[in-house]
């Protein structure tokens, strides 16, 4: 029997190794050798980061807040760099979907069908 662990950090390697995974990774890379795309890209995730906090707290969040959001959005999205780690990061994000709905399969297996004669 497998060790599920070992399977694991074999899928680990795998995604390592994945065009998925270099494509984002020399993205990533080009955004951060680009001071100016790296500090946008930064202001960016700064930017969702607070958000995100704020809505996990119930505050409201102020239409100031959501101007300042919008035009980080609308910079990030015209930086053809940014622009392309965003792309890859969501491929390969996608790919990671798909790979958790593969694995956990057994789960919705057993939970999911409901014997309908009890």
């Amino acid at each position: 029997m497998p060790n599920i662990y070992d399977s694991a950090y074999e899928l680990e390697k795998a995604i390592r190794e994945s065009e998925e995974f270099k494509s984002l990774k020399l993205a990533y890379e080009t955004v951060m050798n680009n001071p100016s795309a790296k500090q946008m890209f930064e202001d960016f995730r700064d930017t969702q980061m607070n958000l995100q906090e704020k809505q996990m707290q119930g505050l409201d969040i102020t239409e100031e807040e959501l101007e300042k959001a919008r035009a980080v959005v609308e910079a990030v999205q015209e930086h053809q760099d940014i622009s392309k780690l965003m792309e890859e990061e969501q491929r390969l994000n996608l790919a990671i979907n798909d790979i958790s709905r593969i694995i956990t399969k057994p789960l919705e297996e057993l939970y999911g069908t409901t014997d309908e004669t009890n």
